[in-house]
């Protein structure tokens, strides 16, 4: 077993938690939360407190850490693991700037530690089958990819937590959502020449925004739209248009909830079409799982260095471009 801490015990740190607890693969050793209100309910779990990070970091068991905590702190707490000589799953994103990225990467890198990133839906069945017809080129020349991933999970959230601020969670729903689906553009295109952004507060109040709206052209020539909304019912669609196959997979319920279906539907021509349903599978699991491969050596973390940095470099372009009003060439 690997022995994992935890850091951070919000709305994503408890579901890890509930993920690991009894993990055969993972031994969570503590959570690092300072806020005392909270140890009731890990402790309630089952599981052992660590007040700061510094005391997770000094266990000699600890072989990893996950880091579910805001996204400023991302680069400084890699850096401390580094230091210590533990592995990092980072949850998304990865930093907020893409020197931040890059630094974080080459620090894991040069240590040879195994960084992770918490992008769990390159991991839903219908996103690997639809990966497989790509590589197969079973579209034919691919034309053009609308993405969305809304829900309403965050609406109660009040104006003091970090979440609903520019400097902590940039253009909207980006780093709660959008970055999802960058990560995955970026999985199946490659590099983006260049892209608009634009940001909406329609409802919430947030200093963020409650929508955004990214278009985008790839280097390899196709373009893509994509939109998160945080304040609408539950919505997560991948559509794919190629000159040969259109693809449309929709999902019903959230990485985070178990149970429903998501569809796929291959359309040809209105005589050649059929719809295949997949079952609901735990995609931040088995990401998790694949950290720990990675860790064991049984094989290679399946994200690149430079899909990592990547991402990152996009977000900051989308930023730039919702602030400005102007498309940003990457």
């Amino acid at each position: 077993m690997i022995g994992t801490a935890l850091v951070g015990y919000g709305w994503w740190g408890q579901h890890i938690a509930r993920r690991l607890k009894d993990h055969p693969q993972f031994d969570l050793r503590c959570v690092v939360e300072p806020v005392i209100a909270l140890h009731a309910d890990i402790e309630g779990l089952g599981l052992t407190v660590a007040q700061n990070y510094d005391v997770a970091l000094a266990d000699p068991n600890v072989q990893a850490v996950i880091l579910t905590s805001p996204n400023d702190l991302h680069v400084s707490q890699i850096a401390q693991a580094v230091a210590a000589g533990k592995h990092v799953f980072c949850e998304k994103p990865l930093s907020l700037s893409s020197a931040g990225a890059r630094d974080s990467i080459q620090a894991c890198r040069s240590a040879g530690l195994v960084l992770g990133v918490g992008h769990e839906r390159r991991f839903e069945p219908a996103i690997l089958a639809l990966r497989d017809l790509l590589d197969a080129g079973a579209l034919g020349t691919i034309m053009h990819t609308e993405m969305a991933f809304s829900h309403d999970k965050l609406i109660t959230l009040t104006s003091d937590s970090w979440r609903t601020t520019k400097a902590f969670a940039p253009a909207a729903g980006m780093t709660q959502m959008g970055i999802h689906l960058t990560d995955l553009l970026i999985a199946f295109y490659g590099p983006v020449a260049s892209l608009h952004a634009i940001t909406a507060d329609r409802s919430l109040g947030w200093e963020t925004g409650d929508v955004i709206t990214v278009q985008m052209q790839f280097k390899a020539g196709m373009t893509a739209t994509l939109q998160a909304i945080l304040h609408t019912p539950h919505f997560i669609r991948t559509h794919v248009f190629g000159s040969d196959m259109w693809v449309e997979i929709r999902n019903a319920t959230h990485p985070d909830t178990p149970g429903g279906k998501s569809t796929m539907e291959r359309y040809r021509s209105i005589d050649d079409a059929d719809t295949e349903v997949f079952d609901w599978s735990d995609s931040v699991t088995a990401n998790l799982e694949a950290f720990g491969a990675a860790i064991r050596g049984e094989a290679p973390y399946p994200y690149s260095d430079f899909e990592l940095l990547h991402n990152i470099e996009v977000l900051d372009a989308i930023v730039q471009s919702a602030e400005t009003g102007q498309s940003v060439q990457l």
